[in-house]
Order: C-alpha cells, then structure tokens, then sequence
C-alpha cells in the first residue's frame, strides 16, 4: 500500500506515464520506445495542467467575479476536482480504489464485459470518492468497496459505449474515455441528439467552429472565437476592460495550445495502441481492445473548448433557477468542458445542440451536488482537507448521478427526487447503449454487403 501511495502522490503527469512505460515493455515495444512514449504523455500531461492553470487562474477569477456581481447568495462553495480530488485519495477508499478497479477491470476483460484496459490510475479517485462518501452515509466500510466496483464497471462499459463517438469525431482510434464528468453525463446527450433531429427546423440548425468559419471567415477561426468570448466573460465580470481584453488574449491561447499539448499524448499513446492491438489481436482475434484514458484528450477539440466557455456563465445562470440550490458553481466552471466534452461528439460538434443537453446536464448535475453537498462536508472533515466553517460540495463527482443513485440505494434514503434520477440515468444509459451498438451492427453488416 505504501507503494500505491508513493505513486499517486506523484501525480498524473508522472504517474500515467510510468504505468505507460510499464504496459509498453509488456507489449514488447521495447525499453526506448516505451520510455520515449511515457516521456511524450508526461509532456502532454504538463502541457494540460498548464492550460488548466491558465483556464482556473484567470477564467476562474472572472467567474468568482460574475457570481459576486449577480449577487446568488449561495452558501456552498463549489471546490471543483482540484479540491474534491485529494479528498478521495486522503479517505479510507483512496488506496484500496486502486486495486479493486483494476480488479473489476480484469474481470471484465476475461469475461468480454468490456474491452476497455484501463491505464488511466489517476482518474480512479473518482471511484474512490463514490465509495468514501458511501462509507460515510453507511458507516460500512464493505458497502464503499462494493460502491467502487460498481462505479468501476459502469464506467468501463461507458467507455465501450461511446466507442463510435471517439473513433469517429475524436479521431482517437483504439483508446476509450471511460472516466469522470465526460463519460457518465455523455448519456443524456444521444437520447436529446435523436430528440432533435425529429423537431423540424430546430434539426438544421448547425453551429460548430467549421460552420462558424465558413460564415465569418478569419473572424471564426477558434483562436479568434476564444478571444470573443473570453472578452465577453471578462465584461459580464465587470473587470476593466483591459483585463477584459488581458482575459481575450488568454481564452485564445487556451483554444490554441490545448490541441497542440493533446498531440503530445497522442504521439505517446499511438506506439502503444498499436503494439497492445496487434499482441491482443494474436492472442484474442477480433478482440478490438482500447486503451482508456484521461478525458482531457477530448479538450483538444476546439468545438468542445468554446462550448465550456459558453457555459461559465450559463452554469451561474441554472445554479439560480434550481429549485432550493445552495451550490455556487465556482472550481469547476474554468474546466466546464470536461462535463459537456462527450456530448459535443455525440452531437458532431453541434454547438447548438450541447447548448440543450449540456444545460440538462449542468442542472441535474447542480441538483445532485445540492443533495450531497453534506456529505462531502462530511469527507471534507473525516480526511482534515476542510477547515471549519466552510460549507464545500463540487460539481464534479459529488454531482454525479452514479455516486447520488449509490449512496441513497445503500442508506435507502429513496425520495422522489432519487426516482427521477434513477428513471432519467438509467433510461439514457440504455438508450445510448442501445444506439451506438445498433449503429455498430448496421456498419458491419454493411461492410459485409459491400
């Protein structure tokens, strides 16, 4: 457990590419390729967290700003994954995490439950967090072991599900997203996608940083579309308008260097794919295994980008119109994209339509995290990470369905709210499930005819 612990403590920029560097030996790649790709994705991984850093630091500002200005008066401070992270991997399920999903990861793979093999250790803290915070409502330690499996199978077969939405709109051939926000919100998205497409006139609707261009020419180039929308932000903040414009400048240089940062990991991973397809495709014919990895990948799309900017403020907006919310979204509306970045591919980068489910999203997320928010209070102060006095919940993962649907289920703390969620999870969940396995049968079967 000690050596568990030296290395999450790590981090991910660290960590990702050693068990990179680990799985590219097992698949034969060698020691200098396998050392060149783990050193390619830890310059990746640095390359995002400075980007992150560039988006919390200054976007973060203007939205703490814009939530002074219209005066919300909620109380519970949103800590976003930053501060929810540590919380997870300090509680009691934070060590054990690690070795259950990937124990539930290699019981899946044997028994063609999913074809997901799971690199991404880092991103586990959130199955650690759904089973601290059962513990803590139960008082029994088994029930979050059994809360983190779950939460682990579930999100392997999320990631066999969106398998299309990767390979065709994010152009990540062999690897799968199973992981966070991005995944386990991504469900709402198909079933309001194919709900759109059967309303006339909305259906044409098509607005995407290609059809922006098109229109607007060097205008709607996205280093252009960041700096409109950063100034905007900057504005509705009230800052002065050269730090609005300081804000611009930022924005831009966000939706230019994250695609040219995610091509580092990429550079790193495709090595790897490679190798573990054709050594997986010997042992297992037709097994088509993916690598799962981090959703930050998926932020180097520049429709998913411009969306998480129009949702800083959106997000404030549906925050007030909760029905007895408390929460103030703040940690996580700089990386707002990581909530609504599958989505943006399930509707082929539709900017219009991510505007619809993503609200969706954003409110049941908002919702959830009213519900929880005590009970990361609760970790908050078991794991000495909260100072006395602060009311803290996050958006990311305490406003998860998954970890809402578990903790209510085992304390069978059951209202109509926990049914409403239960029937719109699951519902979409099979919806997508259903869809996307449809949708890969009928390219089989065409190829076959052709």
């Amino acid at each position: 457990m000690q050596v568990i612990q030296y290395i999450v403590n790590l981090g991910p920029s660290v960590m990702i590419p050693l068990i990179i560097f680990i799985v590219g030996l097992i698949f034969g790649n060698g020691i200098g390729k396998s050392l060149r790709s783990g050193i390619s994705i830890g310059i990746g991984f640095v390359g995002i967290d400075l980007v992150v850093s560039l988006l919390t630091n200054n976007l973060g500002k203007a939205a703490e700003a814009m939530a002074k200005n219209f005066h919300l008066g909620l109380e519970v401070i949103d800590i976003g994954w930053p501060g929810t992270s540590p919380m997870a991997w300090a509680s009691n399920m934070g060590l054990i995490a690690i070795p259950v999903a990937i124990g539930v990861n290699l019981i899946m793979l044997v028994t063609k439950m999913t074809k997901v093999v799971n690199v991404d250790i880092w991103n586990i803290w959130h199955m650690a967090f759904t089973g601290a915070i059962v513990q803590i409502a139960t008082g029994n330690y088994i029930l979050g072991i059994i809360a983190i499996a779950i939460h682990a199978a579930i999100a392997y077969k999320l990631g066999d599900i969106y398998k299309p939405v990767t390979d065709n709109f994010f152009e990540l051939e062999g690897i799968s997203v199973p992981h966070g926000t991005s995944a386990y919100m991504g469900v709402f998205a198909k079933p309001i996608d194919d709900l759109i497409d059967r309303i006339p006139v909305i259906n044409k609707i098509t607005l995407n940083s290609k059809t922006i261009e098109t229109k607007f020419g060097v205008l709607g180039q996205p280093s252009i579309i960041g700096a409109f929308l950063g100034v905007v932000i900057g504005l509705l903040a009230r800052f002065s308008i050269a730090k609005s414009l300081q804000l611009g400048i930022q924005m831009a240089a966000v939706m230019v260097l994250m695609p040219v940062v995610v091509k580092f990991i990429m550079e790193g991973l495709i090595p790897i794919s490679q190798s573990a397809k054709k050594v997986m495709d010997k042992r297992f014919k037709g097994s088509n295994f993916t690598i799962g990895m981090d959703p930050a990948l998926l932020l180097g799309n520049s429709d998913v980008i411009a969306a998480g900017l129009l949702f800083v403020p959106i997000t404030l907006l549906i925050a007030i119109i909760v029905p007895g919310n408390k929460v103030l979204p703040f940690g996580d509306l700089a990386t707002i994209g990581f909530f609504i970045a599958i989505a943006t591919g399930v509707h082929h980068g539709n900017i219009f339509r991510v505007l619809i489910s993503g609200s969706c999203i954003m409110f049941i997320t908002i919702w959830i995290s009213n519900q929880m928010w005590t009970l990361q209070d609760k970790l908050g102060r078991a794991t000495h990470l909260l100072a006395a006095g602060k009311k803290v919940s996050s958006l990311d993962q305490a406003g998860s369905p998954i970890t809402y649907l578990l903790t209510k289920g085992f304390t069978l703390e059951m209202s109509i709210g926990f049914f409403v969620i239960l029937i719109l999870f699951v519902s979409a969940f099979i919806y997508t499930y259903v869809s996307y396995k449809k949708d890969r049968l009928y390219k089989v079967d065409s190829k076959k005819n052709s």
